[in-house]
């Protein structure tokens, strides 16, 4: 039989996983190339050949999105897999119709061929978008699992923008290990907060091999958290599966790929930032909570923001940096940082448009939805010091680090500074601790 010829659409991530848990020792597809998208630098390389199996010895080549429909043409490619997050339906049907045109299949592979099955219980967090507070939702259910002597060990979604080989399988037990894996801004954001409570974080390539190693951690391992990234569904087959949603964009959850997926699976919704958000905005989340999923249960969450020295925001003229792929992708323009700097009574949001320098540009050209914030770009050395350049070059009193990680470790800021943290807080009930405890009982879990 006539093998079929396959790219896979993807952005350094989903891309992999489904081409390993499904493609890989398929001897009825060839996959011809990976396209990627969405981060910057991550094309023009190869998925290796360690990676790729037997029946790709040379590897398989990564080329620029841009390129998909001449590669098809080229590489007489009979079907196109999407293999992405974050992306609007017209921009889906969008690349849809750029594949159909050319003759070739357009595909969306589903949890049934690419989720992995655990023999530990699985906790997932999702989102309906990028920046909804997928890691802070995370974050405190590992707080409320702890609290019950219970060992969980997170695995991460991928983010291998680097070295795939290397990064086959990667363990974070401590902050030193996110400088010997060299990782970029957007890693450490999801690694170290994690990492700088005592959890072990699982994250890299090859997602099978990765749940292996968590579930036979060495520090031991009751329940496997799944922290999701963007808005894609989980690799792992949830025994609870939890979807964050964000008042502040209203109807995206409807809107946009794969996170109504997400949000059909789920057993938990929990509506976050609902101190910041408008009640008609809500409103409109919970109707559309109601119309796709009936069963879920429905929480609602504030995302308590904690600033390091709050005087030097007051009264000042404010640079603020704030998450990169919650602006970008997630296209936000605002973040806790922002929110933090208005509630503190900031007299000015410094525009860093006229300072920016290098790859930035890119960036603000890109999203121009962007305003008077800087997206904490950092997936290379460049762009790390892009970053230190504009920061320091901008005319403010003070930089506000929206950022979940402290920026000041790895740049060097010579403006007096100022770091904004954030916690999720449930608004009454129901809340995490009853459905864990739930969880709990069900899994025969009490220590």
């Amino acid at each position: 039989m006539k093998r079929k010829n396959i790219i896979i659409i993807g952005a350094a991530g989903r891309d992999f996983h489904n081409f390993n848990t499904y493609y890989r020792n398929d001897e009825q597809s060839r996959v011809v190339a990976f396209t990627a998208a969405q981060i910057p630098d991550i094309d023009d390389r190869k998925y290796p050949a360690e990676l790729a199996g037997d029946l790709y010895p040379e590897g398989i080549p990564i080329y620029p999105e841009e390129q998909l429909p001449a590669l098809i043409e080229e590489m007489q490619v009979d079907e196109c897999v999407f293999s992405y997050s974050d992306l609007s339906y017209e921009q889906v049907m969008g690349l849809s119709a750029i594949v159909n045109a050319t003759g070739a299949s357009f595909t969306l592979l589903g949890p049934k061929h690419s989720m992995l099955k655990s023999n530990k219980p699985v906790i997932s967090v999702c989102a309906a978008r990028t920046g909804t507070g997928k890691s802070q939702t995370s974050r405190k259910i590992i707080e409320l699992l702890m609290e019950k002597d219970l060992k969980v060990v997170v695995i991460r979604h991928p983010m291998p923008y680097g070295d795939l080989t290397a990064q086959r399988v990667q363990r974070f037990a401590k902050v030193e290990d996110l400088h010997t894996h060299a990782c970029t801004i957007e890693e450490r954001e999801e690694y170290e907060p994690h990492v700088e409570r005592g959890n072990i974080v699982y994250a890299g390539v090859d997602y099978e091999e990765i749940l292996r190693a968590a579930e036979n951690d060495p520090a031991g391992c009751d329940v496997i958290l799944w922290d999701g990234g963007n808005n894609d569904f989980s690799f792992i087959e949830a025994d609870l599966a939890i979807t964050v949603l964000d008042p502040h964009r209203p109807g995206h959850e409807l809107r946009y790929y794969p996170g109504e997926v997400s949000l059909r699976n789920s057993d938990v919704a929990i509506i976050n930032k609902v101190d910041s958000a408008d009640a008609a905005s809500i409103q409109i989340v919970i109707d559309n909570i109601k119309q796709v999923n009936a069963d879920a249960v429905i929480m609602k969450a504030e995302s308590n923001i904690i600033v390091d020295k709050p005087e030097r925001i007051k009264n000042k003229r404010v640079l603020v940096v704030e998450d990169g792929p919650t602006l970008t992708h997630g296209e936000m323009s605002i973040g806790a940082g922002t929110v933090a700097a208005e509630r503190l009574g900031a007299k000015e949001l410094v525009d860093p448009r006229p300072y920016i320098v290098g790859g930035l540009t890119d960036t603000f050209r890109e999203h121009q939805h962007i305003g008077n914030v800087l997206p904490a770009m950092g997936y290379s050395d460049q762009q790390l010091k892009d970053l230190e350049t504009t920061i320091n070059e901008t005319d403010c009193d003070t930089v506000v680090i929206g950022t979940p990680i402290d920026l000041s470790s790895i740049i060097q800021i010579s403006k007096p500074y100022t770091r904004v943290h954030y916690n999720l807080e449930e608004v009454g009930s129901p809340n995490l601790a009853e459905t864990l405890a739930g969880f709990i009982t069900e899994h025969q879990l009490t220590k």
